[in-house]
């Protein structure tokens, strides 16, 4: 005797059974070269940055809180759909293509936007009432530049949580390109082409001594009276380093260094120890600095340094960001430069 189950799942005779087709699946146009993963263009660009900025599938999926099959299908529907091959997958690491390189800094900066539009809009209608901010910054920006600012940022947004990340050089740089910083401010010297650079505040170089120095008696100093003496300066790696060398360099000059230190205090002290002359960046100087040592500008033999915001192209500024930014000059960002994509230097 058969069942009344079996001839219900039994498939009528004249009649394919065909899988039924889920809410979730979208079926293309004919005609068309679209291909929806579940339909969602800002889950494919978001799957996409992630893998990109964190270098493997693994990782994305893990800060997505998906499977990883889940972000290649996103990812592979994103290529089927425009046409054009984006990553170029190896055991280690996943690289860009030209194309990839293209749409990643323009969905970058969309895929930030998204991510913080709750946070954005609560800061606009309540005001910055929380939030993070980290503002990346060498050690006499952040003892000389930064302590009016931070007081006049803290004053006006107690509640965001700001973190100073005490870093120079090429460590800054990348957590820019990381997503680590918000924002930077000092110097530089060599800005990358995926970088915008807004000087603001401009310094003299300055020669300093004890104050019974013999330089310190002369009426003019020329670049050959420095020759005889032990410079003091920071480690070869940091600009200021650089930029002396460059300039005997350039003019041939012989010079001596003494002694390699890092800070700026560090240095005006030793100086006014009498262990040797240095020449430091006019934004180190202080009153108290000016009452124990000779202070002379050379301002004729090397360049003025410049500081200023420092920050990744295509980088969306959260709210807490732009409030500390306007602290440093009103209308700073105004112009767009800084809103358009270069090419990445990771």
């Amino acid at each position: 005797m058969t069942k009344a189950s079996d001839k219900l799942n039994k498939p009528r005779k004249g009649r394919k059974s065909t899988p039924r087709r889920r809410a979730d699946d979208v079926a293309p146009a004919e005609g068309t070269a679209r291909f929806y993963y579940k339909g969602n263009r800002q889950k494919q660009l978001r799957a996409f940055v992630y893998t990109v900025k964190l270098g493997t599938l693994t990782r994305a999926a893990e800060a997505l809180y998906l499977s990883q099959p889940s972000v290649s299908l996103q990812l592979q529907a994103l290529e089927r759909e425009l046409g054009t091959r984006l990553l170029e997958r190896s055991r280690r690491r996943i690289n860009l293509t030209d194309a990839g390189e293209a749409l990643y800094e323009l969905a970058r900066p969309l895929v930030e936007g998204w991510e913080a539009l709750d946070r954005d809009f609560q800061a606009k209608v309540k005001g910055l009432q929380s939030g993070r901010l980290t503002i990346a910054a060498g050690t006499s920006t952040i003892q000389y530049l930064l302590p009016d600012l931070v007081r006049r940022y803290r004053e006006q947004y107690p509640a965001v949580q700001l973190q100073l990340a005490n870093v120079t050089g090429k460590d800054g740089m990348a957590l820019l390109r990381a997503d680590q910083a918000d924002f930077a401010v000092g110097s530089m010297l060599d800005v990358p082409n995926d970088i915008a650079w807004a000087p603001v505040y401009h310094y003299d170089p300055m020669l300093i001594t004890p104050p019974d120095h013999p330089l310190a008696a002369k009426e003019s100093i020329r670049l050959e009276d420095l020759s005889p003496y032990g410079l003091i300066l920071p480690p070869q790696r940091l600009s200021t380093y650089r930029m002396v060398d460059l300039v005997f360099q350039q003019r041939q000059v012989p010079y001596q260094v003494a002694i390699e230190v890092g800070g700026w205090d560090v240095i005006k002290e030793y100086v006014a120890m009498g262990l040797g002359i240095s020449i430091v960046t006019g934004i180190c100087i202080t009153e108290a600095d000016r009452a124990r040592l000779a202070v002379r500008n050379l301002r004729q033999y090397f360049p003025q340094r410049a500081y200023g915001v420092v920050m990744r192209k295509g980088k969306f500024l959260s709210a807490e960001a732009r409030a500390f930014i306007d602290l440093i000059r009103p209308g700073l960002l105004t112009h767009r430069d800084y809103d358009e994509s270069g090419h990445s230097e990771r």
